[in-house]
């Protein structure tokens, strides 16, 4: 399969990528900002139209990328709270409705929401909401897709790469190893089915 990874050197990223390759089945055109096969921002209709138109054809789209906003509701400002949801819902539907246009019968597209959705944590207000919206799409996208095309995410537990960052955020949480979560990703691409979320770690 030939497949664009955005979001592929992060720390779900690089997982996923080394996770596909291993099969030694797949292209994998790894995207990222700033560093990559090639380069996107996802805030952009024009550079994620000028990717795809790049790429050409391709079998999969895979986007682990995005961010939230951080921050107790009380500091919260309207503008903060569009930028999270901008950053990390709007960008990775924007990627699906331009990238399914590029997709071959039968392609899939992966998505990523995340534990905040299930388990609120402190300050996570944006990241429930971003994510929540995430999977909703999803579900509701799978039944529109036309020709065989598939939609699913992936919704993981904090890392424990990323624990030294993100783990004053989740305490008592427990992490997940990354290659745990990558797998996830790969039963996305290869497996069968459309609309579901893939919980990792909770």
């Amino acid at each position: 399969m030939k497949i664009v990874l955005i979001g592929a050197s992060g720390d779900v990223g690089r997982p996923v990528a080394d996770e596909l390759a291993r099969s030694g089945k797949h292209e994998i055109i790894r995207v990222g900002r700033s560093r990559g096969d090639q380069t996107v921002d996802i805030r952009s209709d024009e550079s994620v139209a000028a990717l795809f138109e790049t790429v050409g054809k391709i079998d999969a789209i895979i986007v682990a990328a995005g961010n939230v906003i951080l921050a107790p509701v009380e500091t919260m400002t309207v503008a903060d709270f569009n930028k999270g949801l901008q950053d990390k819902l709007i960008s990775q539907v924007r990627v699906a409705l331009v990238g399914l246009h590029y997709l071959n019968d039968k392609g899939s597209i992966t998505l990523t929401s995340g534990i905040a959705v299930d388990d609120p944590i402190a300050q996570g207000s944006n990241a429930a909401a971003s994510n929540a919206a995430i999977e909703g799409f999803v579900r509701a996208a799978a039944c529109d897709l036309p020709r065989g095309i598939r939609i699913n995410a992936v919704s993981p537990t904090v890392l424990t790469e990323s624990m030294e960052r993100f783990g004053p955020y989740f305490p008592g949480y427990e992490s997940v190893p990354a290659i745990r979560v990558a797998m996830a990703y790969r039963r996305s691409v290869e497996g069968v089915h459309s609309g579901r979320v893939y919980r990792v770690g909770h």
